[in-house]
């Protein structure tokens, strides 16, 4: 689980129709940036400011891969499983919640014993 954030925060970034279009394609398999600019047809530029906004936001995640020719390039994949919007107080929250690995997870709650 994520910090909660000011609605208006999560809801400004995935309001915008390129974004949410990027993070249903990445919701599944890691793609690069060329790769979801042909799949979505839109512009690199576009599709590098959506993924920095995401990113801002921490909604994906980039890793460096190499090609069989020793170039590297990035890959994004979304990284929450889901997000709850409530209100509380007179006022309306969002929680997103993460996918966790398994060696991530024990080692936060390795964390939270406070086991030296």
């Amino acid at each position: 689980m994520d910090n909660e954030r000011p609605i208006e925060e999560v809801l400004d970034t995935i309001g915008d129709q390129h974004a949410r279009r990027v993070l249903a394609a990445i919701s599944e398999v890691s793609k690069s940036a060329k790769q979801l600019g042909e799949e979505l047809d839109l512009s690199l530029p576009t599709v590098y400011r959506r993924l920095e906004i995401l990113e801002e936001h921490d909604l994906v995640t980039e890793q460096t891969e190499v090609a069989e020719d020793g170039n590297h390039f990035k890959v994004y994949q979304s990284n929450f499983e889901s997000t709850v919007i409530r209100l509380e107080d007179d006022e309306y929250r969002v929680r997103i919640y993460r996918s966790e690995n398994l060696p991530d997870r024990f080692g936060r709650l390795w964390d939270d014993l406070n086991v030296k």
